[in-house]
């Protein structure tokens, strides 16, 4: 077959509901699209630990500490389901951390903020976890074999690590003035990094286009920013927290709400290295993966002894 056939039946398969597996032929604008989206996922899944490990020696009660240390823990987890994913592509994970401790690759805005206290803890797991669930469930039908599986066990973690978060936030809004106060802080800093997590506009959007078509992604940047705000306004009403959104307003026909300009300047300043705690989060990441080099090593050693071993056995 010519690369046009190929890249027609490509397209049937797509445009069919099908998944795409490693071995399959792709475009490989296809492949180079996934693997800046996978790694980009996947570099946010584990910088993403650091805001939340910050609060682990801090956390109010101890069965507050063992629910953040499983979450932090399934994070950590979620990296490697993604990584693996985005291996299948033919990039190594070497090379994927090489990228990002260079600045080649990205990870999300959100986590260049800082979590100044526990109040913070719960603002990311209700609406940082709560805009990636949006996000990764439309991931649960996506084109790649590999990352639409991977989305399947990160949802249901993920739905955990929203409920603690909003738990937190309810729990501080039916306690003193002093606790309420902390809440409605972190709400007003929280929310509009949120909402940027979605990434611009879909006509300022670069990827969008090619994502939309090779079903990628499913639902549009704009669609999914949407429903992030028509699930969470109520949820915030219930406990007694305000949107930071002057012009938020409910369109009672639609049941949708009409928002705010996001401040995109930040968005991209903070993306190109200028935020709070960008040289913080990559120095820390940059210094524990060192750390951890004997580790790799030790476990590269052990697996070659192991097939070696295999290799006797079976001669």
């Amino acid at each position: 077959m010519s690369n046009e056939e190929k890249e027609q039946k490509f397209q049937e398969q797509i445009d069919s509901n099908g998944h795409i597996e490693p071995k399959d032929f792709m475009p490989e604008g296809y492949r180079n699209n996934l693997i800046r989206q996978i790694s980009q996922h996947a570099h946010s899944e584990v910088i993403g630990m650091q805001p939340e490990a910050n609060w682990i020696t801090r956390a109010p009660s101890l069965r507050s500490k063992q629910i953040l240390l499983a979450k932090i823990q399934d994070e950590g987890g979620h990296g490697l389901y993604l990584y693996s994913a985005a291996e299948t592509l033919g990039i190594s994970r070497e090379e994927m951390i090489e990228q990002l401790h260079a600045g080649k690759a990205k990870y999300s805005n959100i986590f260049n903020y800082p979590t100044l206290n526990w109040a913070d803890i719960g603002a990311i797991g209700w609406l940082v976890d709560g805009a990636a669930i949006v996000n990764q469930v439309s991931l649960q039908r996506t084109s790649f074999g590999p990352y639409s599986r991977a989305m399947v066990r990160i949802c249901k973690e993920e739905s955990f690590h929203q409920r603690q978060g909003y738990e937190i936030m309810a729990k501080m809004m039916a306690g003193t003035k002093d606790q309420q106060a902390m809440a409605q802080d972190a709400m007003n800093r929280w929310w509009w990094p949120a909402l940027m997590m979605f990434g611009p506009h879909d006509t300022d959007s670069p990827h969008s286009k090619d994502a939309m078509k090779w079903r990628i992604k499913r639902e549009t940047n704009d669609e999914l920013r949407q429903k992030f705000i028509d699930k969470t306004i109520p949820q915030a009403e219930l406990i007694g927290l305000t949107v930071p959104d002057a012009d938020l307003k409910l369109d009672k026909k639609t049941g949708r709400y009409a928002y705010g300009k996001i401040n995109w300047e930040e968005f991209h300043r903070v993306i190109k290295g200028d935020g709070p705690c960008n040289k913080q989060r990559i120095s820390h990441h940059i210094k524990t993966h060192e750390k951890g080099e004997w580790v790799r090593e030790a476990a590269q050693a052990y697996k070659q002894k192991k097939v070696k071993k295999e290799q006797v056995l079976t001669a």
